[in-house]
């Protein structure tokens, strides 16, 4: 396992001043939510994490940012709506020049809302499903009330101006229904739809026994969506569906990020800054907005350079001739899978861990949606704080 590193030792290394810039900033507001979604992002101990950010504490990380040449603000969570000041925070983001998106479940929106949102200034609201059946999403999300709210607030949010922004993370419980969510979808008249196969970090790596597809559902669900997209281009709807595909099912690893502290900020709801929203796991102690100034976190500060270049690799990255194009792929992913930080993702097939993935697909096609779920909620996350 990585040894842990601490922002200190960026003192020692006396790093050079990195020449990128964080043109996306992801401002996770809150990890209050709810709902208990078993494939959330969100670290599996986060109801043991500090205090977060006040108002004005976010308007300085927005300023920061937006002179460093951020352009792009996403507020995420968590659940977003949960914070009583989003209005404000929208409206001074809007004030600095950024493009701004509300990534939400729709529960705690209502029609006042999003029209105090356009107000402020807010470009785009992404509203999420857990399934295009009312049942299962129910029972994903912890809510009996959540899908007929996220219905309503999806035609809301069209009714009032904005584009529709759908997204359904698909798995082993909604993938074989992949018809029907595109149809609720049409339905709905939306613009955009993210069809975003889970991808195992966090809580969702917790559950991937019981979330994972087989490679046969993952087929099935692509070739039907790509029918669906040659039918409606051909009826003149401009519907944009986008298919991801899970890591799990890929013999090359992703850029994870673009490249690690190229482009992508995060800042947590306790300050904490990350070259992606996953990278807390990692053996790394990352720093603080309260403690540092962006300028430093961004272009001194060892978590944010640690991975940038390839010095730190070892093989068979070093040597490889895709490591221009993935960059020795996910570290979180390295991590988790192999235990250490620093080596190949394991979803390449010249990791020596790539059997890892293998297993996974295999177990994959011995699970079914009785697979016990671990939910993501406070007493779970209590339990995991606890060790």
């Amino acid at each position: 396992m990585s040894e842990l590193k601490s922002e200190h030792a960026s003192t020692q290394q006396q790093t050079p001043q990195h020449q990128s810039q964080p043109l996306w900033l992801l401002a996770e507001l809150t990890y209050k939510c709810p709902l208990q979604c078993p494939y959330c992002s969100n670290p599996l101990d986060f109801a043991a994490h500090g205090e977060e950010l006040t108002t004005d504490q976010w308007i300085d990380v927005f300023r920061q940012a937006r002179k460093m040449g951020a352009a792009q603000l996403g507020f995420s969570g968590g659940e977003p709506l949960v914070r009583r000041d989003l209005e404000q925070l929208i409206a001074e983001a809007r004030s600095l020049g950024y493009y701004t998106n509300l990534i939400t479940s729709g529960i705690g929106l209502n029609a006042d809302r999003i029209a105090a949102f356009r107000e402020a200034g807010l470009d785009h609201i992404q509203i999420s499903f857990q399934a295009s059946d009312e049942t299962v999403n129910n029972m994903l999300a912890g809510s009996s009330k959540a899908f007929e709210q996220k219905l309503k607030m999806a035609r809301e949010v069209k009714a009032q101006g904005y584009p529709m922004v759908l997204n359904f993370v698909t798995h082993k419980h909604n993938i074989d229904r992949i018809d029907r969510i595109i149809e609720l979808c049409v339905e709905l008249e939306a613009d955009f739809v993210e069809l975003a196969t889970c991808q195992y970090y966090g809580w969702a790596y917790e559950n991937k026994e019981a979330l994972l597809p087989t490679q046969a559902q993952l087929e099935r669900a692509e070739r039907i969506t790509n029918e669906y997209r040659d039918k409606l281009a051909a009826e003149g709807n401009p519907i944009k569906l986008i298919f991801v595909t899970p890591d799990y099912y890929e013999e090359r690893p992703k850029k994870c990020m673009n490249g690690w502290g190229e482009i992508f900020l995060t800042v947590t709801p306790d300050g904490t800054a990350l070259p992606c929203h996953s990278a807390r796991m990692l053996p790394i102690e990352f720093p603080n907005v309260k403690d540092n100034t962006l300028q430093h976190i961004w272009h001194e500060s060892f978590g944010f350079n640690h991975f940038r270049g390839d010095d730190w690799m070892q093989e068979p990255c070093r040597s490889c001739n895709e490591k221009e194009n993935d960059l020795g792929g996910c570290r979180c992913q390295a991590y988790m899978l192999a235990g250490d930080m620093n080596a190949a993702d394991p979803v390449c097939s010249k990791s020596p861990h790539h059997q890892t993935i293998l297993d996974a697909r295999a177990a994959a096609e011995q699970s079914g949606e009785d697979t016990p779920i671990t939910f993501r909620n406070e007493r779970n996350s209590r339990v995991f704080a606890r060790g």
